[in-house]
C-alpha cells in the first residue's frame, strides 16, 4: 500500500502570502502618511503668515482728471493766480498696493498665488508694518508724507519756472538726548546754516553731514527776532545729526491744489512737479505721448529713490505708458526687470526729467539715458 504525504501548510503560511501581506501593510502605511501630509498641507495653507504681497496699484494722470468718488471728475492739478494751458498725453504717477497687514494676515495659499509673478513681491510683514505701528498709524504717516511731497513738488516746479519760493523750515520736535535741545525751541524758524540760506531741509542735512561733527552755526527766527546759535552735531547710525524733527512749508506765489485721495507716501513728487509745469506752460509738454514715472523730489529739484519700482513698471505698462522715468538710485532694481513694451529713462533731477519728456515729445527717445547693469 502506497502512503501519500500531504503538505498541510496553509496559503497564509506560504512565502508568497507573507510577501503579499507585507506589501499590503506598507501600502496602508503609505496611504496613511500621504493622507496625514495632505491634511497638514491643507491646514498650513490656511494658517496666517508673517508676509505681505506688494503689487501694482492704480495709475493717475497728473495732467488729467480724477474721480472724487461722487461721480464728479475734477482736474488732479488746479492752479489759481497764474494763467494755465490745455494739456495732452499723460504724465502718470504710479502706485503700489500692499495686500495683507497685521490685522488681516495672508495665508500660505495667497502667498503661493503671488509666487513667481514678476509683478508681485513677497515682503516680510515687519518691513512694511513695524511692530507696534498700527495700520491706521502707518496710513497717517503716509498721508503726511504725501502732503509734504506735494509742497516740495510745487516749490520745485515753480522755482523751475522762475518764481521765488521761500521755504519756512521750523523745529517740530526733539529726539532723545538731542544736541539742539536747550539751544533751539519748538517753532523756531531755521533760516540759514553756516551763512547759507536754506531752500529745504535736505540742504541743512548736507551742510551738517559735510562738517562731519564740526559745530554748525544756525541763523534762526524766534518771536520775530533773528539770532545765531551754534550746535555741535553727534553721529548716530552713520549720520551726523542735531536731533530735531523739522516741518517745512513753502510760500507759494500761486495757489497749487493737488486733488488725490487714498494715496500716500512721497514717491509721486517728480510726476507732480512735471504736471504742474505742464499746466503752467503754453506748449504741450508731452507732445501727446503717454509717459509714466516715479521718484521723490526736493524743492531744489533733486529726484530721490522710492520703493516698489518693479511693481510700478508693470502698473505703468498695463496702463498704456510707453516710457517710464525712474530715479537713477533705483537703477539696480530696474535692470533685468523691465516689462516688454516699456522704455525706462534714468533721471536724477527735475532738469533730467524735463529733458527726457522734451526728447520723447520731439520723437527722439532713443538717445535718452537708460539704467545699465554695473
Amino acid at each position: 500500500m502506497t502512503e501519500h504525504r500531504v503538505d498541510t501548510a496553509t496559503d497564509a503560511d506560504s512565502p508568497g502570502s507573507r510577501s503579499s501581506r507585507r506589501g499590503s501593510s506598507r501600502l496602508a502605511r503609505g496611504v496613511a502618511w500621504l493622507a496625514a501630509a495632505l491634511v497638514a498641507l491643507v491646514v498650513m495653507s490656511f494658517l496666517p503668515t508673517d508676509y505681505v504681497v506688494q503689487q501694482p496699484g492704480p495709475v493717475y494722470n497728473t495732467i488729467g482728471e480724477v474721480d472724487m468718488g461722487d461721480g464728479e471728475a475734477v482736474p488732479l492739478i488746479e492752479v489759481d493766480g497764474a494763467e494755465t494751458y490745455p494739456t495732452e498725453g499723460a504724465l502718470d504717477l504710479t502706485t503700489v498696493q500692499v495686500v495683507g497687514n497685521r490685522e488681516h494676515r495672508l495665508s500660505w495659499v495667497e502667498l503661493a498665488l503671488a509666487w513667481g509673478n514678476p509683478s508681485r513681491a513677497i515682503l516680510p510683514l515687519d518691513s512694511v508694518y513695524p511692530e507696534g505701528v498700527t495700520t491706521e498709524e502707518r496710513d497717517e504717516q503716509n498721508a503726511a508724507l504725501m502732503t509734504d511731497s506735494q509742497g516740495q513738488a510745487a516749490a520745485a516746479a515753480l522755482t523751475q519756472l522762475g518764481y521765488e519760493v521761500p521755504a519756512d523750515i521750523r523745529v517740530a520736535a526733539f529726539a532723545e538726548d538731542a544736541p539742539a535741545e536747550g539751544i533751539l525751541a519748538v517753532d523756531d524758524r531755521i533760516v540759514a546754516a553756516n551763512g547759507q540760506e536754506l531752500a529745504d531741509v535736505s540742504e541743512l542735512q548736507e551742510i551738517i553731514g559735510a562738517g562731519e561733527g564740526d559745530p554748525v552755526e544756525l541763523t534762526i527766527e524766534r518771536d520775530g527776532a533773528r539770532a545765531s546759535e551754534t550746535i555741535t552735531p553727534v553721529e548716530r547710525d552713520g549720520a551726523w545729526i542735531i536731533g530735531v524733527s523739522l516741518s517745512t512749508t513753502y510760500d507759494l506765489p500761486v495757489d497749487v491744489t493737488i486733488q488725490l485721495d487714498n494715496v500716500g507716501g512721497p514717491s509721486a513728487g517728480t510726476m507732480f512737479a512735471l504736471g504742474i509745469i505742464d499746466v503752467l506752460t503754453p506748449e504741450e509738454l508731452t507732445g501727446g505721448e503717454p509717459i509714466a514715472g516715479t521718484g521723490t523730489i526736493t524743492a531744489t529739484g533733486e529726484v530721490g529713490p522710492i520703493g516698489g519700482i518693479r511693481q510700478k513698471l508693470y502698473g505703468a505698462r498695463d496702463a498704456g505708458a510707453e516710457y517710464f522715468l525712474a530715479p537713477e538710485e533705483n537703477c539696480d532694481e530696474v535692470v533685468g526687470h523691465v516689462p516688454s513694451g516699456l522704455q525706462v529713462v534714468r533721471v536724477g533731477t527735475l532738469d533730467d526729467a524735463l529733458a527726457a519728456v522734451d526728447a520723447i515729445a520731439a520723437g527722439a527717445p532713443e538717445d535718452l539715458p537708460a539704467c545699465a547693469a554695473e
